[in-house]
């Protein structure tokens, strides 16, 4: 059997990092240190927010809806699945869901947090909404976690077809945008936002890592032809924009 390849990133000590500092800010909200500051910048928000902007701010912040992203990003596989005879473009999708519905899901269940702009008061205090354990799924920010992953591997998907530069604006300004907007709409608070901008990248560089076109598959699934390459083994888009010599005639 061929050694699977080495893929990037391939050591884990930025991991490390960015897990480090997802654990600090978790300790800094339960502590209620942080607390002090979501509030503070959530109630400069509230009073610095022109109707001009809300609109716009609101359609960007629905980027990172997963519901639709995941849609995509299904429907997207299963085409390069049957172009390319191949289950392999199929699991990128199948473990993004798992682990951001697995890691997201015990995390706000755990932390039970309300979002910034919900309608809560706890033991007579309204800023008080912000600790854990007061009801609620704000923390992390799925949006954050969301649009990280999921806009990754829509970029992973995009290869064949788009040059590495707008595949590298996919992956940076939803984030962004979103970083931005569930901040400024008190959607979330700024502690929400980071944690899911931490734990986002987290969760990419570990689907990044996955060598899916080496990925031993079975011999069933071999011997029916259904295990060949099916991710990033094309020859790069045209980077004037036009389309992949390996598309190009295809209809």
């Amino acid at each position: 059997m061929a050694a699977i390849k080495r893929v990037r990133p391939a050591s884990w000590w930025f991991d490390g990092l960015l897990l480090a500092a997802f654990v600090a800010i978790t300790i800094g909200v339960a502590n209620h240190a942080l607390i002090g500051i979501d509030v503070a910048l959530r109630d400069w928000f509230d009073h610095h927010r022109p109707g001009v902007l809300y609109w716009p701010a609101w359609v960007g912040n629905h980027l990172g809806q997963g519901g639709w992203l995941t849609s995509i990003c299904g429907i997207l596989a299963l085409l390069l699945a049957w172009r390319r005879r191949s289950v392999r473009p199929v699991l990128p999708v199948i473990v993004a869901f798992a682990l951001t519905f697995g890691v997201l899901t015990p995390l706000k269940d755990l932390t039970d947090r309300p979002a910034a702009d919900a309608n809560v008061v706890h033991a007579g205090r309204a800023w008080a909404r912000g600790y854990f354990g007061v009801g609620g799924v704000s923390y992390p920010s799925g949006h954050l976690v969301n649009s990280i992953v999921w806009y990754g591997l829509l970029a992973l998907l995009l290869t064949a077809w788009v040059p590495v530069g707008w595949r590298r604006v996919i992956r940076v300004v939803p984030p962004s945008v979103l970083a931005v907007t569930t901040v400024y709409l008190s959607f979330h608070w700024l502690t929400d936002t980071v944690a899911g901008l931490l734990l986002g990248l987290v969760l990419d560089r570990i689907m990044h890592r996955i060598p899916w076109d080496d990925l031993p598959l079975g011999r069933r699934l071999a011997a029916a032809g259904w295990a060949g390459p099916g991710l990033g083994t094309g020859r790069p888009a045209d980077p004037r924009g036009g389309r992949s010599p390996e598309l190009a005639g295809r209809r």
